[in-house]
């Protein structure tokens, strides 16, 4: 048993989604998105990439602080309309200034988390969780937000298989 009442490995058999963001631009593929191949395959979960409306920069730097300007107004490509079928939702994100990338609250925003379960991943270089499990209580009314939550250093990402298969 774990101290959240429920045995992990029960994890693995229900419905899930992953609801993640990852950073792309220098390279094919980002932090989070590694991060979430192994999520799901583990949990066989379905996968939600949330994509800015509008691409960001490649460059790092730029990159940050356009998201800056972008929080509380950051349009995405595809919003999610309907989370109902799933049991466990991962949410998974970089951090940007302190919480999760701004696309990620539009996508979360109006979905109905009444009763879901949710775990959360985040990508950084320093910041660790940083107030990403706040916001998450914040916009997923009704949830049960697992106090489990992992930070996984970007430059450990890759490394980071068996970290994730023990968390999962």
């Amino acid at each position: 048993m774990s101290i959240f009442g429920e045995n992990k490995e029960s994890y693995k058999d229900k419905k899930s989604l992953i609801i993640y963001f990852s950073r792309v631009g220098y390279i094919d593929k980002g932090n989070t998105e590694i991060i979430a191949e192994y999520v799901q395959e583990y949990t066989n979960a379905d996968m939600f990439k949330v994509e800015p409306l509008v691409p960001y920069a490649k460059d790092y730097y730029t990159c940050i602080n356009e998201a800056k300007q972008r929080i509380g107004n950051a349009p995405i490509k595809e919003n999610l309309e309907d989370i109902s079928q799933y049991e466990v939702i991962y949410i998974m994100s970089p951090i940007y200034w302190g919480t999760y990338a701004p696309e990620m609250e539009t996508a979360l925003k109006g979905l109905d988390f009444t009763g879901k379960t949710i775990r959360i991943v985040t990508t950084h270089e320093g910041s660790g969780l940083a107030n990403v499990p706040s916001d998450v209580k914040r916009i997923c009314k009704g949830a049960n937000i697992l106090g489990d939550a992992i930070a996984i250093k970007g430059t450990n990402c890759k490394s980071s298989k068996g970290k994730i298969e023990s968390w999962i």
